[in-house]
């Protein structure tokens, strides 16, 4: 065979891949949708994977299946999407932890943030409020700094666990603050409150859809916020860097991916309509109503915000000497 046969089986081969995977695109979504939620039933990645996933479902006229797989710090969803087939039918609701934190906190991570999943929308964020017991002679931010210099590691700040969003938020005040306090790990928020209340272990930072019913209830006093600018719930609480905590910005951010090679039309149309999902009012007034924003990213800056997401965690985590797992 000479070399313009060659040449033409390979432009028919390129013509032939390019119209089908087109004609796929055009029909796409033709049956279910499956979103994986790496964590279990009733926490924030699932309630708004439903939230969203009812609405892509009215969208695109087919039926979106919520699947939680919890386990191994969201790994075992996660592992299970990058090893789905990449025809858009699959996806992850990524949280902050599976796809920014994970990196620093496992040794052996059984799927690339990065590398194994292609982005295609962006959801919401809900930022940590820092709460104290009322016991503790601090009523602000600057007030707990002090004391927290005047006793260096005697005071103690709780969290769900180590690596939890929680225990991370502490880190980096530890860090930004320059104070020194000593982290003591609960499993979960309900056991850590106990002893945040009664001020056995009195500092806390906690999502604020999770912590707004105790502070409403006067059962701990809100300092501050983490987010970039005060939130409407908390309307009198400044933010960590209105109260004296220079580039203090930390939330819980939430996302939807496909596995890597997820042809770029499918992608397209799951960005489409999950920005309009996102921009419904009965899912804005959703998130809200629960302390937090709409995360309306432009797609091809949702790769290099991840980026800088798994960059800064990295450095919280060797600088707070967090060994991992």
């Amino acid at each position: 065979m000479n070399r313009k046969s060659h040449a033409a089986l390979f432009a028919l081969a390129l013509f032939v891949a390019f119209t089908a995977t087109f004609a796929y695109a055009a029909s796409y979504p033709t049956r279910a949708i499956t979103i994986i939620v790496p964590q279990p039933p009733g926490g924030g990645t699932d309630i708004i994977a439903r939230l969203v996933g009812h609405k892509l479902s009215e969208q695109l006229d087919v039926p979106v299946v919520i699947e939680n797989r919890p386990g191994a710090g969201t790994m075992v969803g996660a592992a299970a999407v990058a090893r789905a087939a990449p025809d858009g039918y699959t996806l992850l609701a990524g949280v902050t932890a599976s796809m920014a934190v994970n990196p620093s906190l496992f040794k052996k991570l059984p799927y690339d943030p990065i590398g194994d999943f292609t982005p295609v929308g962006m959801l919401a964020d809900f930022s940590f409020v820092l709460v104290v017991s009322k016991n503790l002679p601090a009523h602000s931010v600057r007030e707990l700094v002090d004391l927290a210099k005047k006793s260096p590691g005697q005071i103690n700040f709780a969290s769900g666990g180590v690596g939890t969003g929680q225990h991370l938020s502490g880190e980096m005040f530890k860090l930004l603050a320059g104070i020194n306090l000593t982290h003591v790990p609960y499993r979960g928020s309900s056991p850590a409150y106990i002893d945040v209340i009664s001020g056995r272990t009195p500092i806390m930072f906690d999502s604020l859809v999770s912590a707004y019913g105790q502070i409403k209830a006067g059962a701990v006093q809100a300092l501050a916020v983490t987010s970039k600018k005060r939130s409407s719930l908390l309307p009198d609480v400044p933010t960590m860097e209105e109260a004296g905590v220079p580039n203090f910005e930390n939330s819980v951010w939430f996302g939807l991916w496909a596995p890597r090679n997820v042809p770029s039309p499918v992608v397209k149309t799951l960005y489409a309509q999950i920005e309009k999902a996102i921009s419904n009012p009965e899912v804005q007034a959703k998130i809200e109503k629960d302390g937090g924003e709409i995360m309306h990213t432009p797609l091809k800056e949702i790769e290099p915000f991840v980026e800088r997401e798994i960059a800064k965690w990295a450095d919280i985590v060797k600088r707070a000497n967090i060994q991992p797992q």
